[in-house]
């Protein structure tokens, strides 16, 4: 059963956040990508503050993301990562979202950045209009909101406990 989505009142990231979103099953990743862009403008960030990147497929996502991450200039609050995979009558729609998966894990954890997993394996296309392109179940508005919500809770953390370990002899 799916979960409705409920737009939760945000404050506005103080750092630009990223968006990657892959071209491949473009349909449902507009979707994806309509609902993340609703979300930011309804917490306050304009389309300045979001850089959007598109990659061919969801396989080159994690290639970007490490990019950005690796950043400095701008630094980053977040990263947000679209996709839709179709599962076929191969193994291949698996492997491809695994590889994807554990990399974005790999450079979540080595960079401290919140990297918001919304590449999406789905038996169908029905599973894929139902996350990607249904108001009340749109996985693109989560993602920005578990985006906004971590950018803010690692910019405090950094803030109440990063400095002051450095500033200890």
């Amino acid at each position: 059963m799916l979960k409705e989505i409920k737009i939760s009142d945000f404050s506005r990231c103080n750092l630009p956040i990223a968006v990657i979103a892959s071209k491949y099953n473009d349909l449902f990743v507009q979707g994806l990508l309509d609902g993340v862009q609703d979300t930011l403008n309804r917490a306050g960030m304009s389309d300045k503050d979001v850089v959007l990147i598109r990659v061919p497929g969801a396989y080159e996502i994690p290639v970007m993301a490490g990019k950005v991450a690796r950043c400095q200039t701008p630094r980053f609050g977040a990263i947000i990562c679209l996709g839709v995979v179709i599962e076929g009558e191969t193994e291949h729609a698996r492997l491809i979202t695994e590889a994807v998966t554990f990399e974005l894990a790999k450079l979540q954890a080595d960079h401290g950045l919140p990297i918001v997993h919304e590449v999406l394996l789905v038996k169908s296309e029905g599973q894929a209009r139902a996350r990607c392109l249904d108001e009340k179940h749109n996985r693109g508005r989560e993602a920005a909101q578990t985006a906004l919500e971590m950018a803010s809770l690692v910019e405090t953390f950094d803030e109440q406990f990063s400095l002051k370990a450095t500033e200890e002899p």
